[in-house]
């Protein structure tokens, strides 16, 4: 990989793990405390519908976060205003451990959501200083292996720790998280040159986001990306009721099987690097999790078996590592004249999608809605990789 900042090796490795911590903030504040979904609803006396909510405000967070701290860090540069987010993430946590109702809980579940975008949105910033091209892929890879042990380890540990320390020892861990990262911030050194930062009002930052849908490329391939995002929450919201209360699995039973499906989005995000170009990734990725969600829906109508199930998930967990390797790096390039604009539309588009499929996957039969969601988004997302490959097939590599 050609390292155009020419760091040293330690620092290089220092920095590569930095920004795996960041990007790994989305699965940490919405997988962590997955398998206290169900014993939430009866803690707090409220309803399943409710209770998600708690996922649904996190994501928002985490979506207009994106939008808010990626153009000031254009302004500002990414440290100071990451060092920001990450204060706004540690309060917020600790708050969240003494709510007293689950509507206050929601409340600091947007706040922490919002802390965390800056960590988010920051990693694609970062990245995109230093590398382009096959260099960026390459790099968005081994920070998405690196993230990819977020999903890996949070239901896990989560699991572990309820049933030891209920759902408030969670949170003191998010808040240790956060702790660690604030001080790794320190010694990162600014990516941002100052001389090509934004000259302008702040007000005048606002002018790059409808500068950046006139990209053609660009909207094409952020909104394939979104509704991923889409496929990717509805199995995250649903996961623990099906597998937990349709299929009787314990905690730490969700939290085990949870963890393997994660492996899949780390084999996929690896897989997509073996691929010539990286649109072709992308279009295997939405194919494949199309196929799959069909015959999920097939088999569950059929024969109704939890082995069934849990393969074809699996497959539609690997096949969304080969979209978010591939299609994250071709819109970061698009995008590259905005790059905190383009970091936090691409971040935003996927949470803002997660929050509003979160709560839908509740309504009705469960396993049916979610395998919809999965059906529709994955189709949707296949569309819009196919516009974006015409669009920018004389660009992207």
């Amino acid at each position: 990989m050609v390292n155009s900042r020419n760091f040293s090796k330690g620092y290089y490795v220092f920095l590569i793990v930095f920004l795996g911590m960041l990007s790994a903030f989305g699965p940490f504040i919405t997988d962590m405390y997955l398998p206290t979904l169900p014993s939430m609803a009866e803690i707090f006396k409220t309803t399943a519908t409710k209770v998600q909510m708690g996922l649904s405000t996190s994501m928002f967070g985490l979506a207009f976060g994106q939008i808010f701290f990626g153009p000031l860090s254009d302004k500002y540069g990414r440290k100071s205003i990451l060092l920001s987010a990450l204060v706004i993430f540690a309060i917020s946590t600790i708050a969240s451990v003494y709510s007293p109702t689950i509507d206050f809980f929601n409340i600091c579940r947007f706040l922490q959501g919002l802390g965390g975008a800056g960590g988010i949105v920051m990693s694609r910033s970062i990245a995109t200083d230093c590398y382009t091209g096959k260099d960026l892929a390459k790099t968005m890879a081994i920070i998405g292996a690196i993230n990819g042990v977020a999903p890996v380890t949070a239901p896990v540990v989560g699991g572990l720790v309820a049933e030891s320390l209920g759902w408030q020892g969670i949170f003191w861990i998010l808040f240790a998280i956060g702790v660690v990262l604030i001080g790794m911030s320190f010694p990162f050194n600014e990516s941002l040159e100052k001389d090509l930062r934004h000259k302008g009002k702040i007000s005048g930052l606002l002018k790059s986001f409808p500068l950046l849908f006139k990209l053609k490329g660009f909207r094409l391939w952020s909104l394939a990306f979104a509704f991923s995002y889409g496929v990717l929450f509805a199995y995250i919201s649903s996961s623990a009721f099906i597998i937990q209360d349709y299929y009787g699995y314990s905690e730490l039973w969700f939290a085990v099987i949870f963890a393997i499906n994660s492996v899949g989005t780390t084999i996929g995000a690896a897989l997509a690097l073996k691929f010539k170009k990286l649109c072709n990734a992308a279009l295997c990725g939405c194919t494949g999790i199309f196929v799959s969600a069909i015959l999920q829906l097939i088999f569950y109508f059929t024969i109704d078996n939890f082995y069934v199930f849990e393969i074809l998930t699996f497959f539609i967990l690997t096949f969304l590592g080969f979209i978010f390797t591939s299609v994250s790096s071709i819109s970061m390039d698009e995008g590259r004249k905005y790059i905190g604009a383009a970091a936090a539309v691409l971040g935003a588009g996927g949470f803002l999608f997660g929050g509003i499929i979160s709560p839908i996957v509740g309504l009705g039969n469960i396993m049916t809605t979610s395998v919809i969601i999965f059906i529709t988004c994955s189709s949707v997302s296949l569309l819009f990789t196919i516009l974006g490959i015409k669009a920018t097939e004389n660009r992207i590599k």
